[in-house]
């Protein structure tokens, strides 16, 4: 888990003045100081007549080699590929066995491999397999790496997206980082400009994050996540769409009946995959325990996230299993009903891990906004960031890497809202002028009346009415606020394309798993887990999110998924031998904050105002607009608390990177090599 740093220059003859490799390598410095949080251990740097290269490196697998900028080649040139990766790689020893036993011979006496770590394997990878390496590696990752021979870079981002990389192309060449903020000073060098994207405003404020690949810089965009691109010097990146999460459902067999599934990436004889229930169950428990084994791989010590939900305790408890002294930790607020510690201690308890609790006051939430903010390069207004970034604080002090549960929602169907086409089915069943008209109903109904969201919401299309996991302001509300609003800008042109990648046989639950996995998941959940985590300079490793976990998941039918009763029904009943009982069935939580009532009281109400007062955005927001919200929100006639929140982390993010008058103190990071 690292930050990298390129640079690619135009040709030599023809480029603008400054940026040269050899002039920009001499201004990689500071660029690297911005995200130095992200590998505090060591800093490289290599450069040749195009190519630049910067690293921060946190050391997690062969502490004492492995260095980065990382230099491989075949027999021929041993030297042809220098890279950079962030990340790790679960399978890099099974993929050195094999890539020795393919190729080890050509290389005599000279070994293969100089370390013992997963970088030079991804080199290895890619000389013998090309862009196939990408979906050959099991891990988390973004690399770079650059073919001295035929002048070419080859950049690459894992599945998911759970590590981040930024891209920016102009007449100066094309720069990339883990780090938007590490790109914003050589913008000029690349012949681009710090502008704003009103578009990709609009739909923050909507979303409550800024989907991929969009920024809030116009001319800063991200390669998405299951994606690699090829860039020459001089030209755009070229990108291609390697990894596309399908789902292919397989129903259970009925009882008394038996049937072959499909294979997973792990084949078995036919006789051995048997469609019943049990077995279904028993290959979910099997999949997610390999892939924690696989993640508990490190040379530094292993620690686990723990609230009080199913995720997070099947994580621990299956960790527990490699690592018997297994710490783990949680966070919470003093308000009742906004703390699940209790239930994580008595987890912890229960699996016999040593657990650690933080408790965040409102003056250190407050306090500390501005810091996140800056870590956080784009605004998430996703309040559960703030005690994430408090328990990576507390975590740190006592283990380099933690386990954590994010991405079980999204592939075995564990969000309330994914319950909601069983209540909107009879709908379904109207024509559509009956539809329309529920629609028109719905729209004479007083606001706040009981069954008018279900008229309005059950009247609308799902492509019309499902926004993903999370949706701050409606039109009318975004109107009052945005001095530009532009109703043609919709979420739409985020969720359109999504919705052309899947098949017509989808039943809509698995539709909006699809989606959440390319907008809510990898927009928010995998942003603040990557940059809070990392903030501290520590390593989070999410074994929900393996390719042999996805290859059972996307083969769960629907009933399996939701039910009347409970969401996540097959992972329930495939952890029931794993999961202590008080957790099995206990309703999803997270790290809950007590958001609406401290923007009403005296924790963060004068706060608020103080920022919304102070932000120099009047012409992007309707400040007495907002200003109104929050009053409004104070004497309870609404509860605006999201949609302020989303207002609010914008002007301090626009406070920092736009208008430069905030200015974070952010600590030089201190901490030591292995722990």
């Amino acid at each position: 888990m690292c930050g990298l740093l390129g640079y690619l220059t135009v040709d030599t003859s023809g480029a603008p003045e400054g940026t040269t490799a050899e002039a920009i390598a001499a201004q990689l410095h500071e660029a690297l100081v911005c995200q130095r949080h992200r590998g505090p251990d060591e800093r490289g740097t290599w450069h040749d007549e195009h190519m630049v290269f910067g690293f921060n490196r946190l050391s997690i697998i062969d502490i004492e080699h492995s260095h980065q900028p990382l230099r491989w080649g075949p027999p021929e040139n041993r030297q042809r590929y220098a890279m950079t990766f962030n990340g790790e790689i679960y399978n890099y020893l099974e993929l050195r066995e094999q890539l020795t036993a393919e190729h080890g011979a050509e290389f005599g006496a000279d070994p293969m491999f100089a370390t013992e770590g997963d970088t030079e394997t991804i080199a290895a990878a890619f000389h013998y397999w090309g862009p196939e390496a990408a979906a050959r590696l099991r891990g988390m990752f973004a690399f770079a790496i650059w073919d001295t021979e035929t002048r070419k870079l080859f950049i690459a981002r894992d599945r998911f997206g759970i590590k981040p990389l930024f891209l920016a192309t102009g007449p100066g060449g094309t720069a990339f980082s883990s780090e938007k903020k590490s790109l914003l000073d050589l913008l000029p060098q690349l012949g681009l400009g710090d502008a704003l994207d009103p578009r990709a405003l609009e739909h923050y404020t909507v979303l409550q994050y800024v989907p991929e690949p969009e920024t809030l810089h116009r001319d800063v965009r991200r390669l998405e996540s299951g994606c690699y691109a090829w860039v020459e010097p001089g030209q755009a990146p070229k990108i291609t769409r390697y990894f596309d999460p399908r789902f292919r459902v397989v129903p259970f067999a009925k009882p008394g009946e038996v049937t072959a599934q499909p294979p997973t990436t792990r084949p078995r004889p036919a006789a051995q995959r048997p469609n019943t229930a049990e077995y279904r169950y028993r290959e979910i428990a099997e999949a997610l325990e390999d892939s924690v084994a696989k993640h508990m791989r490190a040379d530094v010590t292993v620690g686990a996230f723990l609230s009080g939900g199913i995720d997070s305790t099947a994580i621990a408890a299956l960790a527990i299993r490699h690592n018997p002294n297994l710490l783990t930790f949680t966070s919470a607020f003093e308000r009742e009903g906004y703390s699940e510690a209790d239930v994580a201690a008595e987890t912890a308890a229960a699996i016999g891990a040593k657990h650690y609790i933080r408790t965040v006051s409102p003056e250190e939430f407050a306090a500390s906004i501005p810091e996140i903010v800056w870590y956080l390069d784009e605004p998430v207004a996703d309040p559960a960031l703030v005690p994430l970034y408090f328990v990576a604080k507390e975590a740190r002090k006592h283990v380099k890497v933690v386990l954590s549960g994010e991405g079980s929602d999204e592939l075995f169907g564990g969000y309330t809202i994914y319950r909601e086409p069983l209540s909107l089915k009879p709908f379904e069943y109207l024509p559509k002028p009956l539809r329309r008209l529920a629609g028109r109903l719905s729209e004479r109904i007083p606001d706040g009346t009981r069954g008018k969201s279900l008229l309005h919401r059950g009247s609308l299309t799902l492509e019309d009415r499902y926004y993903g996991n999370a949706r701050s302001f409606n039109d009318a509300q975004l109107r009052s606020v945005l001095r530009d609003f532009r109703p043609e800008w919709t979420h739409r042109d985020v969720t359109d394309p999504i919705w052309a990648m899947q098949g017509r046989d989808w039943d809509p639950v698995a539709r909006m798993q699809h989606l959440d996995l390319f907008t809510w998941l990898r927009g928010d959940i995998l942003v603040k887990a990557d940059k809070m985590t990392m903030a501290n300079s520590l390593e989070l490793r999410v074994p929900f999110l393996d390719p042999e976990v996805f290859a059972v998941a996307e083969k769960i039918p629907v009933d399996q998924k939701i039910t009347k009763d409970t969401t996540k029904y097959a992972l329930r009943r495939a952890l029931e031998d794993i999961v202590p009982p008080h957790v099995l069935h206990r309703a999803k939580l997270g790290f809950p904050v007590p958001l609406r009532h401290w923007l009403r009281g005296p924790e963060l109400y004068d706060w608020a105002r103080q920022q919304i007062t102070d932000s120099a955005t009047d012409h992007l927001l309707d400040k007495t607009a907002v200003l109104g919200m929050l009053d409004a929100h104070r004497a309870g006639t609404s509860d605006h608390s999201r949609r302020l929140w989303t207002l609010l982390v914008f002007m301090i993010w626009h406070g920092i990177f736009v208008e430069q008058r905030i200015k974070p103190e952010i600590q030089e990071p201190t901490y030591p090599v292995s722990l």
